[in-house]
């Protein structure tokens, strides 16, 4: 075979800037290929529903007939609604009672379960596992606990300490309150979240603070504190979102008495929505809540700005 047939039957030399643009396209198909269960998902489930949710905010729409547009309709009403300023004050009292509550109590839990003693991860298993119960079971059993007839906690107050427990869930004063107490087997997730920040500290800091002579309480409030303090901020946000969405409790435990006093929001939404069908005052409400997130979420942001600080001294 002379060298002219060589060359015939030898491959194309594919040039180099050809060869890189065909593996961006692979990589491109691939990408889209393996993200498009998530995205359709998004988009049907979560995109899909967000846009004609304000959409129908701005009509008249009981899923019977179609919807009638009647442009700021809603909105004008739900600020006329007695009902709305009532919702929204019973769960922003939750929000301001549970939100530091919980922080606290999964700071110290956490700070107590990240000692190095034995059955450690006993503890830890005990205190995370009721937070993967079903929020009924979780209702339920605590409406049978703080129950003022016949509940364990009365029936301990009564005969061990002879006081006369609270109403709990039937008294309008200490119903927000309960709520808040029953929330506690729910911190499971929080504490994880502080405790693995809480086991990727330095140790040296520590053992310069031993030098100096600092105590636990010293140790805790000027190193461990500000060196988790971006995280005590991301449960806080956290937490906020969580409480001004409280719907469980209240709807399976007190169907938002007594007196409307656990009238939570997001149970006023559902009432509406699927109590009454008004789907389009409802979802009026429901964007109502999304701004009021949204605020207090960027409000949580810039007063951070004094009190987080992250590494290397850059306070974002």
């Amino acid at each position: 075979m002379n060298e002219m047939e060589i060359s015939a039957h030898a491959p194309e030399r594919m040039p180099p800037g050809r060869k890189r643009n065909m593996e961006r396209i692979r990589e491109q198909r691939a990408f889209w290929l393996f993200i498009s269960p998530w995205l359709i998902g998004f988009v049907c489930f979560t995109g899909g529903p967000f846009i004609a949710s304000l959409l129908l905010s701005f009509t008249d729409y009981n899923v019977v007939l179609a919807p009638n547009f009647i442009g700021l309709g809603n909105y004008i009403k739900l600020f006329q609604d007695s009902l709305f300023y009532k919702s929204l004050r019973v769960t922003a009292y939750y929000a301001l009672l549970n939100v530091p509550f919980s922080i606290l109590c999964s700071l110290l839990l956490a700070v107590l379960l990240n000692r190095k003693v034995k059955g450690t991860a006993l503890f830890r298993t005990i205190y995370y596992a009721p937070s993967i119960v079903s929020g009924v079971s979780v209702a339920f059993l605590w409406s049978w606990l703080l129950n003022p007839d016949f509940g364990i906690v009365n029936n301990v107050l009564h005969d061990v300490f002879g006081i006369q427990g609270p109403g709990w869930f039937n008294d309008s004063k200490t119903v927000v309150p309960s709520m808040v107490l029953m929330h506690l087997t729910s911190l499971g997730s929080t504490i994880v979240i502080f405790l693995a920040s809480l086991q990727s500290l330095p140790s040296e800091l520590y053992e310069a603070a031993d030098i100096d002579g600092a105590g636990s309480v010293r140790k805790f409030f000027s190193i461990t504190v500000p060196l988790i303090s971006p995280v005590i901020l991301f449960n806080s946000i956290i937490g906020i979102i969580n409480s001004f969405q409280v719907f469980t409790q209240a709807f399976v435990i007190t169907k938002g008495g007594p007196d409307w006093n656990s009238y939570f929001y997001v149970l006023y939404l559902y009432d509406t929505a699927f109590g009454q069908y008004r789907m389009g005052y409802a979802s009026a409400q429901a964007w109502i809540l999304f701004i009021i997130i949204f605020v207090l979420t960027m409000l949580s942001l810039w007063l951070s700005r004094r009190f987080v600080h992250y590494e290397y001294g850059d306070n974002r």
